[in-house]
């Protein structure tokens, strides 16, 4: 398991994470946290999220290669782009595996609506790669980064790396040395490009960070309550 040291304290990432403490840690405390650390989470609930977050991993490479070309230098563009397939391929194969072991037919998988956070959280990301500068669209991806990380290496913390916890492959996903690397990395990058930004876009940088951490909380809990459309009943 790899802590991460503490962003540099004059840097935007600091700022960010300062700002949102409150929020960070109502995530880490939210129900769904909570009864995954103390292994009691019921597999429906897990079932639904594993489909939502496969969901959401497909919009999230999106938009991860969408900053990837406009990266200012190669280096940054072939992290944002390997990100990107590692959205696509190894975090989905966790996903897969749990499909698999919840015994999830591909008529069930289709059968779940994908929840209104959901939706809502890619669409986000989405128009910010459509419509923002790269600054502020790095500052709407970090969170997802960041937040998943900081969730993993807390509760493999409470749960002492326990091999007999049954969402043990998914927390060891998000607290180990390479996830930490690349979290890392993320925050470097943007805390770089945010160095050369005015006041207004760094501003405008933390409004993007804080709404999608906000986005972060609103999925951890539709997964919790297994979000429903309002809307379905009025439709055949």
């Amino acid at each position: 398991m790899s802590k991460l040291p503490a962003p540099p304290a004059d840097g935007f990432c600091a700022r960010a994470w300062a700002n949102t403490a409150d929020l960070q840690q109502a995530i880490v405390e939210h129900p769904f946290n909570a009864a995954l650390t103390d292994g009691t989470l019921d597999r429906d609930r897990f079932a639904f999220y594993i489909v939502q977050d496969a969901r959401y991993l497909v919009g999230f490479a999106q938009t991860l290669a969408a900053a990837a070309a406009r990266a200012d230098n190669a280096e940054d563009a072939a992290f944002l782009a390997g990100a990107a397939q590692g959205a696509l391929i190894e975090e989905r194969r966790l996903h897969a595996g749990y499909v698999a072991e919840f015994g999830l037919s591909d008529t069930e998988i289709a059968g779940i609506d994908t929840s209104p956070s959901c939706l809502a959280y890619t669409s986000y990301l989405r128009a910010n790669a459509l419509t923002e500068p790269y600054p502020v669209l790095l500052a709407a991806i970090l969170p997802c980064f960041w937040v998943y990380q900081h969730v993993g290496t807390t509760i493999l913390e409470a749960t002492g790396g326990a091999g007999d916890h049954p969402y043990q492959a998914w927390i060891q996903t998000y607290a180990d040395d390479e996830f930490a690397e690349a979290v890392l990395a993320a925050r470097d990058l943007t805390d770089r490009v945010a160095k050369s930004m005015d006041a207004e876009m760094q501003q405008r940088m933390l409004q993007a960070f804080t709404r999608a951490t906000e986005y972060e909380w609103l999925f951890w809990n539709s997964a919790w309550i297994k979000e429903e459309w309002p809307t379905a009943g009025f439709l055949k």
